[in-house]
């Protein structure tokens, strides 16, 4: 990296906030630093997002191989480590869930072998139970432009349900019975007729495959045991019935109605057991002691996560789930790193002239559910009150025509301005969006009331594809974002006064609101292992507050509906509606409490 020596001017800061204009007081010469260089970022994303790497899925010797790379950045530039145990802040994950040693399958005496003839979900409970069976269709209990349901004149309290996975329209895009086809969905309702257990099978004669056991990211399970079963096992449950499996779900389709009837003579007799894969991730965490003696105690955070898909596949987050292929994650977020690196090199350069310190945090995890920002805001490894602002590279080496997406620029009132006059020296296309909570690791302190300033050059087809290489970034742009957030970084260390926090839109994912009628107005705490639905904020205002809803809340049910994870708490909404009075318990330390909420 290229060493330049030019003059600094000093800041002139008076009075408070409002009064400060960065116009006027904030100059952009600087004493000895370290340049950022277009072949330095170069060099920093064609490693991480190389094959050697793996798609740096957490908990794997590839991640191990990043984590010793950035590191080795933060030693040669001499910035401190401010980890757990070095740079280094250690955090465990469930990864995956894998068959234990109890898992049978018995109708009658005939014995059944797990992944040949079924296999457990992996959201089953793990669980026993030998029962009578109720063939009930497609499992739907539909009462909106379609009336369905399945479970009309039919008793399966304590029985195993039998159910199709699919629906009347097969894969048909635009089929209204879409919504009403999630598997998780489909055992909600089971368990709200009283079902003590279901079996899956495939609708299509042609499709023999099992699902593959897999992890989805909440081992709270549904609280009874649920299977994938062959079509040739289940035939074998119809042999006494008075329709046989063919018949009884080709009615269903010609028909368009429900088809229910008991399983004769068929006892069914099963176990379930899964084991938690758990893997250790690990944030990154480097330190720039800022040299104020009243705010060298502050600090502005500037992160960015490093992880990414590994080889895709199903359940991962890639756009071609049915591809198993490295994931590189280039833009996705070797871009972010290598931004966060080189700033805070040059920042490292110039560390007499800092009055905030900086935290520079390179996030584990996060494309499984932030795990890793949350873990460091539970578990600071500094005051995290004494955060004045986070600055989150998610994204930034995808520069198309200079437009440069900001969000979170509501979260403090100084911010809107800060950005237009920075860029007086950049000429970007601002795009500025004011709300604070976004689908990045920003989110996870703007729920705790910290300014934040998310920068992102948007969303492209190789997003979440084997496709996100090298060859895509836009290095010129990536390097103007990089010296454009270096100078915010600088400006917010050297302001006298710390940003104010101002609430900027919901806090809570803006998906819920338009998918559902109704929003409890809280953060769902995604990637939590608690049984039922945590909360991970809850917005000023909204119903859950008015109620006393608190961050760390547990959500067990919903109207005397039990929630068992955070699919069911989104299944739960979706039946309700605006001006509703419902009751939701929860589960707040090791008490039980009663709420009603108004929506």
């Amino acid at each position: 990296m290229k060493i330049y020596v030019s003059l600094i001017t000093a800041f002139l800061f008076a009075g408070c906030v409002s009064q400060f204009n960065p116009a006027k007081s904030f100059n952009h010469d600087y004493q000895q630093n370290a340049e950022i260089t277009i072949k330095e970022l170069s060099e920093h994303i064609k490693y991480l997002a190389s094959d050697e790497l793996g798609g740096r899925f957490p908990g794997t010797p590839e991640s191990k191989l990043a984590q010793d790379y950035i590191i080795k950045q933060y030693e040669n530039a001499n910035i401190a480590p401010l980890g757990e145990n070095g740079y280094l802040q250690h955090f465990d994950f469930v990864s995956n869930v894998v068959l234990g040693s109890d898992n049978h399958l018995k109708i009658d005496n005939v014995s059944y072998e797990a992944s040949q003839d079924y296999i457990p979900l992996g959201f089953s409970a793990n669980d026993s139970l030998s029962a009578k069976a109720v063939f009930v269709g497609y499992g739907f209990a539909i009462d909106d432009s379609v009336k369905w349901h399945d479970y009309s004149d039919i008793n399966v309290e304590g029985k195993w349900v039998v159910i199709l996975r699919s629906g009347p329209e097969d894969d048909n895009p635009h089929s209204i019975y879409n919504s009403h086809l999630p598997l998780r969905k489909k055992v909600l309702i089971a368990k709200d007729n009283n079902a003590s257990g279901v079996l899956f099978v495939n609708q299509d004669s042609s499709d023999t495959d099992l699902l593959k056991l897999r992890y989805d990211n909440s081992f709270s399970g549904v609280g009874i045991p649920v299977l994938h079963i062959s079509q040739n096992t289940a035939k074998n449950l119809f042999k006494n019935s008075k329709q046989d499996f063919e018949t009884a779900k080709d009615k269903l389709k010609s028909s368009l109605s429900p088809n229910s009837f008991d399983l004769p003579e068929v006892t069914i007799t099963a176990a379930v057991e899964l084991e938690k894969t758990m893997s250790s991730a690990a944030n990154i965490v480097a330190f720039i002691p800022g040299n104020d003696p009243n705010l060298k105690n502050e600090y502005v955070v500037i992160g960015g996560h490093y992880d990414h898909l590994g080889m895709g596949g199903p359940g991962s987050g890639s756009r071609t789930p049915d591809t198993l292929a490295i994931h590189n994650g280039a833009d996705d977020n070797a871009s972010g790193t290598a931004s966060v690196m080189e700033i805070g090199e040059k920042l490292a350069a110039i560390e007499s002239s800092l009055k905030r310190s900086i935290l520079l945090i390179n996030f584990d995890a996060e494309e499984r559910g932030l795990l890793g920002s949350k873990y460091f805001i539970n578990n600071p490894t500094l005051k995290s009150e004494n955060i004045v602002a986070m600055l989150n590279m998610d994204m930034v080496g995808h520069l198309t025509d200079s437009m440069l997406t900001v969000g979170g620029t509501g979260t403090s009132p100084i911010f809107e301005e800060l950005l237009n006059d920075l860029n007086g020296k950049y000429n970007t296309g601002l795009k500025l969006s004011p709300e604070g909570y976004g689908p990045s690791d920003h989110a996870t302190f703007y729920s705790n009331n910290i300014p934040v300033l998310f920068f992102f050059t948007g969303t492209h087809d190789d997003y979440h594809k084997p496709s996100d290489d090298f060859q895509i970034i836009n290095l010129e742009g990536e390097k103007l974002i990089s010296d454009f957030v270096y100078d915010v970084a600088l400006y917010l260390s050297q302001l006298p006064e710390k940003p104010p926090f101002t609430e900027a839109g919901p806090k809570e994912a803006p998906t819920p609101s338009r998918r559902f009628k109704v929003t409890f107005g809280i953060i769902p705490a995604y990637g939590s292992q608690a049984k039922g639905m945590e909360v991970d904020g809850v917005r000023k205002g909204g119903p859950a507050d008015s109620a006393g809803m608190q961050k760390g809340d547990i959500i067990t049910a919903i109207e005397g509906k039990d929630v068992t994870s955070i699919y069911d708490y989104m299944y739960r909404l979706g039946e309700l509606k605006k001006g509703q009075v419902v009751s939701v318990a929860v589960l707040r330390g090791d008490k039980s409490i009663l709420l009603t909420l108004e929506l």
